[in-house]
Order: C-alpha cells, then sequence, then structure tokens
C-alpha cells in the first residue's frame, strides 16, 4: 500500500494540539475531493464518505436539502436502513439526549423504523423544533468523533446546512456502483485545517479608506477555489515587530447594514480607525459568518433570540457549539505576511489562545469595547458571562 503523502506549506507547522490535526496526513486532493461533495449535499444530491482503512462507507444525505420526505428512496437507492446522525446538542434540543447530562456527545446516531425517523428527520432539520420527541423503538447512541457518523455531520456543517444528516452503510460492492462522488472522512472533519494550510495571496490593490488611507488588501484563496479570507495591511507595519493587530469576522448584518443587535460594525469601523491613528497594523477580514454558522443560520439563531434565548444558546439549540470558529488560517495568514507577534485588539481570550496555539506570539491584549445599545445589550452580556469576553 502506498504512503500517504504530506502536503508541505513552507513556515506553516501544525502544533500537536492543534485540534488534533498532527496525527492526520490528507491526500494531495483531499481539498478538492471535499469541495465536490459540499456542493453535491448542499443542493440535495447523495454523497459518499469512506474510511478506507476500516473498508467502511456510507451514503450520506443532507435533510435540509433533500426535500419532503426524502428517506424511503435514499434508503431504497442506496441499499440499506437510513439512520440519522445530528449533534449531540440538537438531540439535547429534541429531547432525544438527557438534558442534564454533563455534556452531551459531539455526535449521536438515531436507529428505528422508517416512518418514524423520517418524522424525526423533519424535525432534526426544522430551526424552531424542540422536544421532546419519543416513539417506541427508537435507539440513541454515542457516534465515534473520528467515524464516519460524525464526517456526515462535519460535513452538514461545512455546507452551511442545518448539522443534521441521513446515513446508510454501503457495501464495497454497492459503493463501486453508487454514481457518487466520494471523500475520506479525516478528510472531511480536519477540512478547514487544510483549507487553512492552503491559503495563498491572490490579489491585492491599494484600497483608501475613510479613516485609513494608506490600506492595501490582500485577498487570499484556499487551494480548492473556496472562499477568501481578506488582510488589510494599514500603512507599512514593521516586520519582526509585534503588528497592532484586529481578527474580525464578517457581519453582514452588522458589518454592511448597520444592525443594532451586535457590536460588530462598531468593531469593524473602530478597529479601521484606532490601527490608522496609530499608524499601522493589520485587520483579518474572516470569511466566519454568525461565529462559523453562516448568514442563513445566524437569521436562524436570531428568530430564536427573539424566543427568549441569548445569542449562544441559540446557536446551541440549533445544533451547533455556541462558537465554531477556528483560528489556524488567521495564523497562516500572518505568517505569510511576514508576522509571529501581534498585540492583538480583541476582548476574546479565546482569540488569543488560539493564535498562541498556532505559533503566533500575543505580546499584547488591546482592549476594543464600545457602548452598548438597547438591542444589544443582552447580546454583549450573553459574552461577557458565558463566552469570557472581557468587557
Amino acid at each position: 500500500m502506498m504512503s500517504r503523502p504530506i502536503l508541505s506549506f513552507p513556515g506553516l507547522v501544525l502544533s500537536p494540539s492543534a485540534e488534533g490535526t498532527a496525527a492526520w496526513l490528507p491526500e494531495t486532493d483531499a481539498l478538492l475531493s471535499v469541495n465536490r461533495i459540499v456542493d453535491d449535499v448542499r443542493r440535495g444530491a447523495m454523497a459518499g464518505l469512506r474510511r478506507s482503512a476500516a473498508g467502511r462507507a456510507v451514503a450520506v444525505l443532507a435533510l435540509e436539502a433533500a426535500g419532503r420526505d426524502p428517506l424511503a428512496a435514499f434508503a431504497e437507492t442506496a441499499g440499506g436502513a437510513a439512520r440519522l446522525a445530528m449533534t449531540g446538542r440538537r438531540a439535547v434540543v429534541l429531547g432525544l439526549w438527557p438534558e442534564d447530562a454533563a455534556e452531551p456527545p459531539k455526535v449521536v446516531v438515531v436507529e428505528g423504523d422508517l416512518p418514524v425517523i423520517a418524522d424525526l428527520a423533519a424535525a432534526a432539520v426544522d430551526p424552531i423544533a424542540a422536544g421532546p420527541f419519543s416513539a417506541p423503538g427508537i435507539t440513541v447512541r454515542a457516534a465515534d468523533a473520528d467515524g464516519l457518523a460524525a464526517a456526515a455531520v462535519h460535513l452538514m456543517k461545512r455546507a452551511r446546512l442545518m448539522p443534521a444528516a441521513a446515513v446508510v452503510d454501503v457495501t464495497p460492492d454497492r459503493a463501486a456502483a453508487l454514481p457518487l462522488l466520494w471523500a475520506e472522512a479525516a478528510d472531511v472533519l480536519h477540512h478547514e485545517h487544510l483549507l487553512a494550510l492552503s491559503l495563498q495571496p491572490v490579489s491585492r490593490a491599494h484600497v483608501p479608506l475613510a479613516d485609513a488611507l494608506e490600506t492595501t488588501v490582500i485577498a487570499f484563496r484556499p487551494s480548492d477555489g473556496g472562499i477568501e479570507h481578506l488582510a488589510l495591511l494599514i500603512g507599512e507595519p514593521e516586520p519582526g515587530a509585534p503588528v497592532l493587530t484586529r481578527l474580525h469576522s464578517e457581519c453582514f448584518t452588522g458589518d454592511l447594514l448597520g444592525s443594532l443587535r451586535c457590536d460588530c460594525g462598531d468593531q469593524l469601523r473602530g478597529a479601521i480607525k484606532e490601527i490608522g491613528e496609530r499608524g499601522a497594523g493589520i485587520l483579518l477580514y474572516m470569511a466566519q459568518e454568525g461565529r462559523g454558522i453562516g448568514l442563513v443560520n445566524k437569521l436562524r439563531a436570531y428568530t430564536l433570540q427573539d424566543a427568549g434565548f441569548d445569542t449562544m444558546e441559540a446557536n446551541e439549540q440549533l445544533g451547533f457549539d455556541d462558537d465554531e470558529r477556528i483560528y489556524l488560517p488567521a495564523a497562516a495568514m500572518l505568517r505569510q505576511l511576514g508576522f509571529s507577534q501581534v498585540r492583538l485588539m480583541t476582548n476574546n481570550p479565546a482569540k488569543v489562545e488560539a493564535l498562541a496555539r498556532h505559533g503566533v506570539a500575543v505580546v499584547e491584549r488591546v482592549p476594543h469595547v464600545f457602548p452598548s445599545n438597547d438591542h444589544n445589550r443582552s447580546y454583549l452580556e450573553a459574552k461577557r458571562t458565558k463566552g469570557g469576553h472581557l468587557f
């Protein structure tokens, strides 16, 4: 058997603590294969996941994208019994896992008769559905963290869909006959990390801003041709010296529309202004809308917030972690720009810890606080009390 090639990216090293990626060696076409099946599941088509070393495979269907009552046809086509895979957090919301458990599993698998599973599938991707859901014959178990069910759920997250999928075990003969695109489960589970390590600058332009005339915007694109992250290089930061830096996750509603539900627009414009006044620095504009759950799911979370949940509870009601972001892309961009030390403009200790874990030293945390308003006061309080933000 041929050994798996190691992808090398100059100047970038994964530490053993980098979210468990150090022991994972991707195939050279891993990004492309995952990218293709993400596209398939988003349009409601079946996709295939393999664990080649274990000789196992499943067909996967995105419940949100597959339309009404898709499971019978899916099971017949795939040639097996359909079961559901969803995050443990979503299982708690639906009453499938004990709410008083110390910490739900990352992913659970639900099995039962097809009519019952079909009803549950509809509830799993209904953003406002909640439990308790019960029916005779249902079994719910924790899934292996690196297994096929976990990869199927992570695939839904990569597709920015509700984190629930239908899966069917597929024999090798059946897998060869099915007209599916396939990807390795490990490549799906570590997709964001490979994307980060493949980022390369693809364009740059001088873009004078109202509060920072000397600004150069540099676009970084992953090798699968996916969504770009942006670096705003303001002034002329000194290479090798700690650079004033802001990591800003995109926020369509706050940054572009001026939404009062969050402080994102204030933070973005305030950071540009402060860096401009101090003379030099970097703002990384990261494509991580809604703390990593995507714009559609963020709008769903807003509806849940209107029903009484706070910003972090709303993400969890949908089945996501309260924060799905990773910061390896930011570290990779900084390293490519020539900076390994930063003075980080943030109220979020998690950003400080994550950059340090990925080899970028935070020599100073620069507070970045703006006045609240009647619409975002509870949002900021949840970030302070539950997220540990320092206001």
